[in-house]
């Protein structure tokens, strides 16, 4: 039996749901009480489990609806309003198992970054982030692609959303825009980033946190070849993504920056039809 190069990851995420309902015994409440390596594995866990619980959840509306099997998956893939619903299902599950994780271990969000409010400040740090990582990005690939001339830099991400008309655009506004910053940065520049920091030297942390960041964009499982450009892409906004989270001491600033690039990405292929 052969042994694909995500094997580990999933070995990863069943340690992690073992590892999800170990309660704290101590009584001191907002401290980071979970290692490294539950770090990787609980995430890992709540990655994989969003998705297929959120999926499941969803699928069974069409189903109740009277449509058959086909149906209800094309309505979920082919459907503005159930891929919205799908993506909102999937991170409203991730930011809730991270909240019950943080319970069970006797901490808040506030412990892994997400204090009470975003600060005007947080505007220029964003701003000037976003240009920083543009610049490394456009030298990286140009580098990347003398060294790996088969890298493919014009292939692009699946992201869905055939029906692009007016009435649809705000619900993949928010799909895109707003749902996944908020939920990606809880779970990775936030309880990840957190607990590997907690136990690691930074810069091993912010290897790691950019690394699985990066993986999680390959699209592997997709049936299309791996998204190397979007594996180097997202690598890269982790480091931006994960310098504003230690220069802030929140997770308001990456989330504004994640934003930023998405919200450009949006207008790109939904505005301006360049995608």
């Amino acid at each position: 039996m052969s042994i694909d190069w995500f094997t580990p990851l999933y070995l990863l995420a069943i340690y992690g749901v073992v590892r999800f309902f170990r309660r704290s015994k101590s009584d001191t409440e907002k401290t980071v009480r979970w290692t490294p390596i539950e770090s990787v594995g609980v995430t890992l866990a709540i990655y994989f489990g969003a998705q297929l619980v959120g999926a499941l959840l969803v699928y069974t509306i069409p189903l109740i609806r009277g449509l058959d099997k086909d149906q209800a998956l094309d309505w979920m893939s082919n459907n503005t309003y159930g891929q919205f619903i799908t993506i909102a299902a999937v991170e409203a599950l991730t930011v809730w198992l991270v909240y019950r994780f943080l319970k069970l271990r006797k901490a808040t969000l506030k412990t892994i970054g997400l204090d009470d409010r975003p600060k005007w400040a947080y505007l220029g740090y964003i701003a000037l982030s976003f240009i920083a990582y543009t610049i490394v990005f456009i030298f990286v690939t140009s580098v990347a692609k003398q060294l790996a001339p088969s890298l493919n830099i014009e292939q692009k991400q699946q992201i869905g959303f055939v029906d692009r008309g007016n009435f649809q655009l705000p619900f993949i506004f928010i799909s895109l825009v707003l749902l996944p910053p908020i939920a990606e940065e809880i779970l990775v520049r936030g309880f990840l980033y957190t607990g590997l920091r907690k136990g690691l030297p930074k810069f091993w942390a912010v290897i790691i946190a950019s690394g699985l960041f990066g993986i999680a964009h390959l699209q592997a499982g997709s049936g299309e070849p791996l998204l190397w450009i979007a594996g180097i892409d997202t690598f890269i906004l982790s480091l931006f993504l994960i310098n504003l989270r230690e220069k802030t001491g929140s997770l308001w600033a990456s989330i504004g920056l994640h934003m930023l690039k998405n919200l450009i990405a949006f207008m790109s292929i939904f505005i301006f039809h360049l995608g």
